[in-house]
């Protein structure tokens, strides 16, 4: 009897743990995406600053010719 009140406690408290990892884990991956969002808008409030005072109209808008901050990358030659 005693046994199987032991092997309850221990699947509770194992489930409470995996609970409370799962949780840690969850507000771990918001704080990298709340940091991500910052950066990238700080980099886009930058961005848009440099247009302006550079003269771009649409440094404004914040318009970009590119969904992503990535440069493209260069084409090899291609030899035939």
């Amino acid at each position: 009897m005693y046994e199987h009140a032991y092997q309850q406690v221990h699947q509770q408290a194992r489930s409470a743990e995996l609970l409370r990892r799962a949780e840690d884990e969850r507000l771990a991956r918001e704080a990298v995406r709340a940091r991500r969002a910052a950066r990238r808008e700080a980099a886009d409030r930058r961005e848009a600053t440099a247009r302006r005072e550079a003269g771009d109209p649409a440094g404004a808008a914040g318009a970009s010719a590119s969904d992503t901050g990535r440069p493209r990358r260069p084409r090899s030659a291609r030899t035939t």
